[in-house]
């Protein structure tokens, strides 16, 4: 089964407690930095559309991409209401291409992890550079090496009293590769329904990202800490990536 395929129609319920909006909030104090004022902007990996509705309250007009059919019918519904609607689109982010470049891109939640082969993740990154107007910029974040290491034999539960999650992590030195499975039993009246995914991700080094985006064509690259302005630290979790179009093309 596809990552995201029976998750789609519980994901916001099982992230409850993830802070979109302090997300959003940091892609701003990253954009204050160079002084941009987008009004366009790629919500790459966009899943259920949760950033694009934000960044769309902010009067942007965005494009969400994600390549799960599901994920994206949960979005178009949640949207379906908004003022300023985003327009959803499914595409694979090695294989991008959006009819007008935009200001802005950006890929939330460790995203680019997912691309799984390096050789992938190069290739969207080149497509993200293609995607931007002069002087566009990009912003993602990833788990840090340190982080999927540690997710080696643990395993963790999210539930509440119509969906339970229980998922194991195991990390494979020789791949580079923290893979998880994913059991989730949904109530269906008086029965549960069972359901399985896989989920995994490539534990990219700074430098290595560093290097494919000087690769694609990206200036001023800056690595902060998780929602931080500083540096990444010592056995920190997320880091944030910011880059620059260049302005002469």
């Amino acid at each position: 089964m596809n990552c995201y395929h029976a998750l789609a129609s519980c994901y916001d319920r099982l992230t409850w407690d993830v802070d979109y909006p302090a997300v959003v909030a940091f892609y701003r104090r990253l954009l204050a930095l160079d002084g941009l004022k987008p009004k366009t902007a790629l919500d790459l990996a966009c899943g259920t559309g949760s950033v694009a509705l934000l960044l769309a309250d902010m009067g942007l007009r965005v494009t969400g991409v994600d390549q799960s059919e599901e994920m994206l019918t949960v979005a178009a519904q949640k949207a379906q209401d908004h003022p300023n609607p985003p327009y959803f689109v499914r595409q694979r982010l090695q294989d991008l291409h959006v009819p007008r470049a935009a200001d802005l891109a950006v890929c939330a939640l460790d995203s680019l992890d997912y691309l799984t082969d390096p050789e992938d993740c190069r290739r969207a990154i080149r497509r993200v550079y293609k995607s931007l107007n002069p002087g566009g910029c990009f912003l993602f974040d990833v788990n840090t090496p340190e982080k999927l290491r540690a997710m080696d034999g643990q395993v963790f539960l999210d539930e509440d009293e119509e969906v339970f999650c229980v998922w194991r992590g195991e990390f494979d030195e020789k791949t580079n590769i923290c893979s998880y499975g994913m059991d989730i039993f949904r109530r269906e009246g008086r029965l549960w329904r069972r359901d399985f995914e896989e989920h995994r991700e490539y534990a990219y080094g700074r430098e290595q990202l560093t290097a494919y985006l000087r690769e694609a064509g990206f200036r001023n690259i800056r690595v902060f800490g998780d929602r931080r302005l500083e540096p990444p630290g010592p056995g920190e979790q997320r880091i944030y990536f910011m880059a620059r179009k260049g302005t002469f093309q």
